[in-house]
């Protein structure tokens, strides 16, 4: 069963970035998940799509794979543009450009 490697990404209701640097390892699923025919919940057989580990760098999750024996896929992030200036600065008097609308 391969494993995933990849770092969350922020949801859409966050603007803060806490525990965007740690790197998650899951296991991809070996059967897809049945509909239980007595209740209607989503059933599955495979435990270890219930496993979720967390390591701070990717070299180390890659590392605990690779030790264990697990064949893992990495996934790299983009990372996001981040805003240099701030709102203050559109009004500065010392801007380069003129401020127009």
């Amino acid at each position: 069963m391969p494993a995933r490697i990849y770092r969350p990404a922020r949801t859409a209701t966050q603007s803060g970035w806490a525990r965007t640097d740690e790197w998650v390892l899951e296991f991809e699923p070996e059967q897809p998940r049945r509909i239980e025919p007595l209740m209607g919940y989503t059933a599955s057989a495979d435990t270890r799509a219930q496993v979720r580990m967390t390591f701070p760098t990717a070299e180390a999750a890659a590392a605990y794979c690779e030790r264990n024996g697990l064949a893992y896929t990495l996934f790299r992030p983009r990372e996001p543009r981040r805003r240099r200036a701030a709102y203050a600065d559109n009004f500065s008097y010392a801007r380069k450009q003129p401020w127009t609308h």
